[in-house]
């Protein structure tokens, strides 16, 4: 069995058997995973800083600020 084969068996598992779980228990696996993600994106991003591959866009950025090319959030959000 190839590992795609096995990793869409144990997926197909893991489904059905949060399918069986009261949904407390559902909604409680739910948040671990959102916290699970969050930490592995802010792993992610620090590696990523670390390793460079945000420099353009960060140098980008602060060339856009320095030209007055941004606008305030707020004044994106509630004057489109």
């Amino acid at each position: 069995m190839s590992i795609e084969q096995n990793w869409m068996k144990t997926r197909v598992e893991i489904e059905a058997a949060i399918a069986q779980l009261p949904e407390a228990e559902v909604r409680q696996l739910a948040q671990w995973l959102e916290h699970y993600l969050e930490d592995a994106w802010d792993k992610q991003m620090k590696e990523d800083l670390a390793s460079g591959k945000l420099d353009k866009l960060i140098a980008k950025a602060e060339a856009d600020i320095d030209a007055h090319r941004v606008r305030e959030l707020d004044e994106i959000l509630h004057n489109p």
